[in-house]
């Protein structure tokens, strides 16, 4: 069966029982954050929609113990979603390539125009070590990318990159062709539509980002950074000035991930 073709749907930063505290930390980041959702499956989350895809801030409520998939991971980037059209189709075409996947799972979130429903294709958290990697049909995408939502005041328009480090990225490099096909990566680098994930050493991410790094945490893989695409570096810079940390680099306006929830936010022009 033909493979998917990578297409970066949604990034999940993972915020445990703490989204409330999230949510004001990237409003002061700049992001307008859609209302409060609450999933079927026992999460909560907020979004910060974008062009072609969208930041979610996914926690539990207080003293929610169900998902276990948020709760057991250090706070941060822990979730590269890609897209598809067709769950079933991509389970079995993943499955006959022998990636280890879960079978489609369903689930929903009232919205305030009717009901948000989504299917999902999971791999075996075992099979990357550095977090969660999933497919998302989205059965109603027209109720998450809405033009009011899409407006931020620091002008984000869409994620170019995201970055994951690893003391061993050939393994994540070569789960990554077996998904998409060889074709599909060149170099550390996985092309995702608008996107692209960058797969680095520890060492190469403390080069780019030094004290603005996010933590390893004892971990040997981890997802890192992202890097979001502004219409106006002018406007990201109004917002986000003062902020502890911050700093320029190589035309850009990098937000330790101290001030980000674990996660290292690159904002370029």
């Amino acid at each position: 069966m033909t493979l998917p073709i990578p297409v970066l749907d949604h990034v999940v930063i993972n915020v445990r029982d703490q989204l409330d505290e999230a949510a004001k930390t990237y409003e002061r980041l700049g992001f307008h954050l859609t209302p409060r959702g609450h999933h079927t499956l026992g999460s909560i989350n907020n979004l910060a929609v974008l062009g072609t895809n969208y930041i979610e801030l996914l926690g539990v409520p207080p003293g929610g113990a169900g998902r276990t998939d948020v709760l057991d991971w250090p706070q941060g980037l822990n979730g590269l979603v890609f897209k598809t059209f067709d769950a079933d189709a991509t389970h079995a075409a993943l499955a006959g390539a022998g990636v280890p996947v879960l079978p489609p799972q369903s689930f929903s979130r009232p919205v305030a125009d009717g009901n948000a429903a989504f299917r999902t294709v999971r791999l075996e958290r075992d099979a990357v070590p550095a977090g969660r990697l999933f497919f998302c049909e989205h059965a109603t995408p027209q109720l998450v990318w809405q033009d009011e939502e899409r407006r931020h005041p620091n002008g984000a328009l869409g994620i170019d990159r995201a970055v994951v480090a690893s003391t061993r990225p050939e393994a994540l490099l070569d789960l990554f062709a077996r998904m998409f096909g060889a074709g599909a990566v060149e170099g550390g680098t996985l092309r995702a539509g608008l996107s692209r994930i960058d797969v680095v050493e520890p060492g190469q991410l403390a080069a780019e980002y030094g004290d603005a790094a996010t933590p390893a945490y004892g971990r040997a893989d981890w997802m890192a950074a992202l890097v979001v695409r502004t219409r106006s570096l002018a406007r990201a810079g109004e917002v986000l000035r003062g902020l502890p940390g911050l700093a320029e680099r190589g035309g850009g306006l990098v937000v330790p991930a101290s001030q980000a929830f674990g996660t290292t936010i690159e904002v370029r022009g």
